[in-house]
């Protein structure tokens, strides 16, 4: 694959795959194509060991913003989307580039999580880029097994999302 705009290999694959996502793109435009990974040979099981992360197991779902995730209650769920859990801690976007905003949004959930934080609160602005990357970011595989739900904290603010993060077992 050519090197385009100054993209490492890596980030013309993951725009490769992202470009399939979308459902038209501007004219004279075109999708990069994927290429498909090399077969490798399966690696040995690894042994079992005590756990050394307090991650969460990955899960297979992605997590889209305002709709009821499996496995939450409606009691849970309606406190959550209403804004009536607190969150613990929040973190502004305003002023900030989309690259670090996305390295802001991964330490503030990370370190929100291994503080055992249940909600958290990110603004993002009305801006259109922070506000459209945000549930990508959040459903991003390093980030997605700490969330449980994302939700406006009301329908009148589409600047700021909360973060329902699972429990730390």
């Amino acid at each position: 694959m050519a090197r385009a705009s100054g993209l490492s290999p890596a980030d013309l694959k993951l725009w490769a795959a992202y470009s399939q996502t979308l459902p038209k793109l501007m004219p004279g435009k075109q999708r990069l194509p994927i290429e498909p990974e090399p077969v490798t040979a399966p690696s040995p099981p690894p042994t079992p060991t005590a756990p050394t992360s307090r991650r969460p197991r990955p899960t297979g779902s992605p997590v889209s913003l305002d709709l009821t995730p499996v496995g939450l209650d409606k009691s849970t769920w309606k406190k959550f989307s209403t804004g009536k859990f607190r969150a613990a801690a929040r973190l502004d976007l305003h002023g900030h580039t989309a690259a670090q905003a996305h390295r802001q949004v991964n330490d503030f959930v990370e370190r929100a999580y291994a503080g055992r934080a249940r909600c958290i609160e990110i603004i993002t602005g009305k801006g259109e880029i922070l506000s459209r990357e945000l549930p990508h970011w959040l459903n991003a595989p390093d980030l997605r097994p700490m969330i449980l739900a994302i939700a406006h904290p009301h329908a009148g603010n589409t600047g700021s999302v909360r973060v329902l993060l699972r429990r730390v077992r």
